[in-house]
């Protein structure tokens, strides 16, 4: 059996996609009761975050456990399979452990070094154990991602190479400035009181908020994160629990507002976001671009509508220009070798001439004209001409267009959820400003990456070689004991044998023959069994429990036997006690 993971995250799939296949917890259970049924698979676990969607399975095929766990996704994501799979990725055995326990540390999140992903790892565990679908490998797998994600957090700085989700978002929606000294005095509006929304309500809490309305479907569990809230040692907030039908009211009464259901629709349109603005402002939450439209109503021009200058139309322009400048694709530098790259050296030549003030002449008939020497030297005689003349004429750029300014915003969301709960036209709206996952993916593909970014990698490898070594070394375990049973079934044996042979062997002596025995047995195989374990530990190793198996005959439903049961002890001792 080998490991397999399939799945999709921000890395692979526009948020478009990911909020399409997003599996909610009955989907999920349903996913992974398929997945152990279905031929290929006989462990499954699925870690589902708002950022990722992954089918782990112990399968005995590579491709059809590919195929089979790619048509499970698309069945229950409801995405169908010839558009989920531009986005779906495949590791496997060494490659699905690296990937995993990189999840772990935090190095594939959307921030780098957020630490939530931990917790999502051991529920995803915890399902898996409950629906009895994770059996030794998995088991093993999932548990050793979780220590060598808090040995990552807690042997290196990665914390510092980025925040948690809430943190970002946070930072995002106050732009740049000091998230405390933004977030003081504001009246929050919590909706949800899930994990990503508790840890939002305590983030706001910390940073200073004066006032926490946490809104929920089921009131009890609001009313609960409301009373912890308020009860904090760390935090002196007002908070307060509502019914989801006062979010309409509550959110014309709140700075900032924070979202992450399990909502399967929207939870905040754009409508109800631009009539809380209008209650707050008075005035209409228009879009930016209605709102900067002239007060004789004639159109403002986009960049893309400017149009190209033609040939001639200035003087100093293009006019005769042997170029076909129209047939670029795009525009191209002035200066330097890399502004002519791909001409051809009658065209460069042509175009020297015509640049520094002569006449374009049609050397396309000429033959035998030399190679790329001459190019060469053409290609540095336009690099001089346009040096001293000032420039290669090029493609036009339109005129830039002012954008119109935005209004400063009354109203801040932070949408967390997965798919999304507030709607995206909400981004269009004056008055408002919205970070939403989307945002959240390109605000952090260009955060910089801490040095300690590299000492958590090397421990991922290390990890990954240590892991990899024990799961050789273990699937050997059931040939040894098969081979140490067998012997002693042999010692008993003979022993019984040696009775039959000397009925007056007494006590005393019979124990000495048997202990004697026994030694020697445990002699003669304790060299092979240890130095089998080691090379089997080794890359390529999985042959010699092959070897082992043909050189003593031994029986391969014996083996098969003893594995089942320490699959069996070993679920039961990491499902804990009931």
């Amino acid at each position: 059996m080998s490991l397999l993971v399939v799945g999709l995250s921000h890395r692979s799939a526009p948020v478009s996609v990911l909020e399409r296949a997003s599996l909610n917890a009955d989907a999920q259970l349903k996913l992974l009761q398929d997945t152990v049924a279905a031929e290929p698979a006989a462990e499954a676990a699925v870690l589902a975050t708002c950022n990722r969607i992954e089918l782990y399975a112990d399968v005995d095929k590579f491709h059809a456990g590919v195929a089979e766990l790619s048509t499970l996704l698309a069945q229950h994501s409801g995405v169908g399979l010839e558009e989920l799979t531009p986005h779906l990725y495949v590791h496997y055995e060494d490659r699905a452990v690296h990937h995993l326990f990189s999840v772990a540390c935090g190095l594939d999140s959307m921030v780098v070094g957020e630490g939530q992903i931990l917790g999502q790892i051991k529920d995803s565990l915890a399902r898996a154990q409950d629906l009895h679908t994770a059996g030794r490998l998995l088991n093993d797998l999932f548990q050793q991602a979780l220590r060598v994600g808090k040995r990552a957090h807690s042997e290196t700085g990665i914390d510092r190479a980025g925040q948690s989700l809430v943190t970002f978002g946070l930072e995002q929606l106050s732009a740049g400035a000091d998230v405390q000294r933004w977030a003081r005095g504001k009246k929050a509006l919590v909706i949800g009181a899930g994990s990503m929304s508790s840890l939002a309500a305590a983030t706001l809490a910390r940073s200073g908020v004066a006032e926490i309305v946490v809104a929920n479907r089921t009131f009890e569990r609001a009313e609960r994160l409301a009373r912890i809230l308020s009860e904090g040692d760390d935090t002196d907030v007002l908070a307060r629990a509502v019914p989801m039908d006062a979010v309409p009211v509550e959110l014309t009464r709140a700075d900032v507002a924070v979202s992450c259901t399990g909502a399967t629709g929207l939870v905040l349109t754009a409508d109800a976001v631009a009539a809380a603005v209008e209650g707050r402002t008075g005035a209409p939450a228009v879009e930016p671009a209605a709102a900067g439209q002239p007060a004789d109503g004639t159109a403002v021009r986009t960049a893309a509508e400017t149009p190209l200058p033609g040939a001639g139309a200035a003087a100093g322009g293009d006019e005769n220009c042997p170029l076909d400048l129209s047939s670029v694709p795009s525009g191209f530098s002035v200066m330097g070798e890399a502004a002519v790259a791909g001409m051809d050296a009658a065209t460069l030549e042509q175009h020297g001439a015509w640049a520094a003030g002569g006449t374009a002449v049609d050397r396309s008939r000429e033959t035998g004209r030399p190679g790329p020497e001459a190019d060469a030297e053409l290609i540095g005689a336009l690099a001089a001409t346009a040096t001293r003349v000032g420039r290669v004429p090029e493609r036009r750029r339109p005129e830039p267009v002012a954008e119109v300014p935005r209004p400063e915003p009354v109203l801040f969301l932070l949408d967390l959820a997965m798919p999304r709960d507030v709607d995206a036209a909400v981004h269009r709206l004056a008055g408002a400003r919205l970070v939403d996952i989307e945002s959240l993916a390109d605000a952090s593909a260009d955060a910089p990456m801490a040095a300690d970014v590299d000492m958590v990698r090397r421990i991922v490898a290390d990890e990954v070689a240590a892991f990899g070594a024990a799961q050789r070394a273990a699937r050997i375990t059931p040939t040894v004991v098969a081979l140490r049973s067998m012997a002693a079934e042999v010692v008993a044996g003979e022993i019984a044998r040696l009775e039959g042979r000397l009925p007056g062997l007494d006590d005393k002596h019979r124990a000495e023959i048997t202990q004697t025995v026994k030694r020697v047995v445990d002699k003669l195989l304790h060299a092979p069994t240890v130095r089998v374990k080691q090379l089997a530990a080794e890359p390529g190793g999985a042959g010699y429990a092959d070897a082992l198996r043909t050189l003593f005959d031994l029986d391969q439903e014996t083996v098969a036997s003893v594995s089942r049961a320490g699959n069996s002890t070993t679920t039961e001792k990491n499902r804990g006690p009931a």
